[in-house]
């Protein structure tokens, strides 16, 4: 990474920490307020980084932000890994933001309200909460070369930690059926954000899911989707990997490569104040 940019993120950063960062850091005030929403506080913060490629006269740059997190007598550390973009002159950074990332909401003008068809071949499994937690702490920050990835990951990754839990994909070969990953094809369900929202409460055996009304009602191993435009068009998915001290949802996400963040995600740069979230329960046959 340039000079001036370890400079300029140590240094906002160190604003963080002692609290004194203000509104033109977007980013880090957003964070900021939410920590304090939270009684909790930043302890220690580091960044790592390295310079992707330049774009004229913009620096494109790949940085690893870890923040160890106090929240009363629990400490825990997040982490998250985001591409941003820069502009320096005369050794100064005169501007820095997150790098623009494509969101996929849907494939080929498809609508998936009615992605499931009853005569699914009925597959029972027992959800392993454990199994999918461990996979996605094994993978949040890399990819596992046994699937294919995607430019926009967060979907495949979740579906990948919902598999390693043991739910058993269904619907090969038909995209707009089931949920399924193989042969070098994949389901819609499988990695668009919208299709898996109307998938996870409509599906009736295997992979299945009920909504809940408030987010402290998840456990390890489920999944939030998330509306950051609030236009009904879903394009993020978490899953949850450990609850804060208020019972709240820590997640674990790809794209933004993230661990153990606040579920809101109310210090992304993707927030708008339309948010509208969906939690989703993982349901079993070990009733």
């Amino acid at each position: 990474m340039y000079k001036e940019l370890r400079e300029g993120i140590e240094r906002r950063l160190q604003l963080l920490v002692e609290d004194q960062v203000d509104g033109e850091d977007e980013k880090f005030f957003r964070k900021k307020q939410l920590l304090e929403a939270r009684d909790s506080q930043i302890v220690k913060a580091k960044a790592f980084g390295k310079v992707l490629f330049d774009e004229g006269e913009w620096t494109r740059y790949l940085v690893h932000f870890k923040y160890l997190i106090k929240q009363d007598e629990y400490i825990y550390l997040e982490e998250e890994v985001e591409e941003r973009t820069a502009r320096i002159e005369n050794q100064v950074v005169v501007e820095d933001k997150a790098a623009e990332i494509p969101s996929i909401v849907s494939v080929e003008g498809k609508e998936f309200t009615h992605l499931v068809e009853e005569f699914e071949e009925r597959k029972g499994f027992q959800y392993d909460r454990l199994k999918a937690v461990q996979y996605a702490e094994r993978w949040w920050n890399s990819h596992n070369p046994a699937y294919r990835y995607f430019d926009v990951n967060c979907t495949n990754y979740i579906s990948q930690c919902l598999h390693a839990g043991g739910a058993p994909m269904t619907g090969y070969p038909d995209r707009s059926r089931g949920w399924w990953m193989g042969g070098n094809n994949w389901s819609y369900s499988w990695s668009v954000a919208h299709a898996l929202r109307w998938f996870l409460p409509s599906f009736k055996t295997g992979l299945r899911a009920e909504e809940a009304g408030e987010p402290e009602q998840l456990q390890l191993g489920d999944v939030i989707c998330y509306d950051f435009q609030g236009d009904g068009r879903f394009d993020h998915t978490t899953i949850v990997t450990a609850k804060d001290r208020r019972g709240m949802p820590l997640v674990n996400a790809h794209t933004t490569n993230s661990r153990m963040r606040y579920w809101s995600y109310e210090d992304s740069t993707a927030y708008t104040e339309n948010i509208k979230y969906k939690f989703f329960r993982i349901k079993d046959d070990s009733f």
